[in-house]
């Protein structure tokens, strides 16, 4: 499905890309009276579909609060989200529920795989859930992508931590969602497994047309990103697009006053 919103492409060519998801007005607060904490103010943004979109900002921001609202895995306390052309808010659980099973995939720090089914079981279980048999092709596609033939057979137990987080990513690619959400999927992982990761996750934009929305800390996994949205006291307040880890770094310390928050970054502009 493709959504008739419409946004700008980058690059000034004068086409426009479809809107995978889109928040308008959201407000998400909590406590009420004196306690009350609001963790998003007033969001509008455009998640453009095919790509790949890294959510910044120091902790506290709201940028993971915005990637579970959108993702429909937290309510709104206002506004309106979209998934494509279907409204999110105000769904009833149960098609809330299906509609995350069927159109979204996620990808989390912790890998969250089941430890008794080997990779290529762990990589169909949402869909056998669902009793839908995948697509063999797709599926062939998306294993050859992650790097993973080798290793179908293989428990968690057998894998590295890289390559568990390749199935994780394998896992969400393989039921074709619309768009796929990561919670800083490579923070569990040395720098080079979380290299590979992040190698695989923009093959599956570039090779796959996935759209990816990714949370992160880390402005060497933001620069594999095409558009970085930084978030401050639960308001975008920047964009950046085609970023280097560099630039990532520099915009991050002039929003912190020059002094990096936590986590830390080291000079190369890693996390630590």
């Amino acid at each position: 499905m493709t959504s008739a919103v419409t946004i700008p492409r980058h690059g000034g060519t004068g086409g426009t890309t479809a809107v995978a998801a889109r928040a308008r007005q959201v407000v998400k607060a909590y406590g009420s009276g004196e306690t009350r904490v609001v963790a998003l103010d007033h969001v509008d943004v455009d998640i453009a579909r095919g790509q790949f979109t890294a959510i910044m900002g120091p902790s506290g921001s709201g940028k993971s609060t915005l990637m579970h609202c959108l993702a429909g895995l937290d309510t709104v306390t206002s506004g309106h989200i979209h998934l494509a052309d279907t409204e999110i808010t105000g769904l009833k659980d149960k098609k809330l529920t299906q509609l995350r099973r069927d159109r979204i995939g996620f990808i989390f720090q912790a890998f969250n795989l089941l430890p008794t089914l080997n990779a290529i079981e762990n990589i169909t279980l949402p869909m056998d859930i669902a009793g839908r048999k995948p697509d063999r092709a797709w599926l062939d596609r998306v294993v050859e992508t992650v790097g993973l033939a080798g290793r179908l057979k293989h428990r968690p137990t057998q894998l590295s931590g890289g390559q568990q987080q390749r199935v994780a990513v394998a896992r969400a690619l393989a039921a074709r969602p619309e768009i796929i959400f990561g919670d800083e999927p490579t923070g569990n992982l040395d720098s080079r497994a979380g290299a590979e990761v992040l190698g695989f996750l923009r093959r599956s934009v570039d090779e796959l047309g996935q759209t990816i929305v990714m949370v992160t800390h880390d402005p060497v996994a933001a620069s594999y990103a095409d558009r970085v949205l930084y978030l401050a006291d639960g308001r975008i307040v920047d964009e950046m697009y085609q970023p280097t880890a560099d630039q990532v770094l520099d915009r991050m310390l002039r929003f912190s006053g020059g002094h990096p928050q936590t986590p830390d970054f080291d000079s190369r502009g890693r996390t630590s």
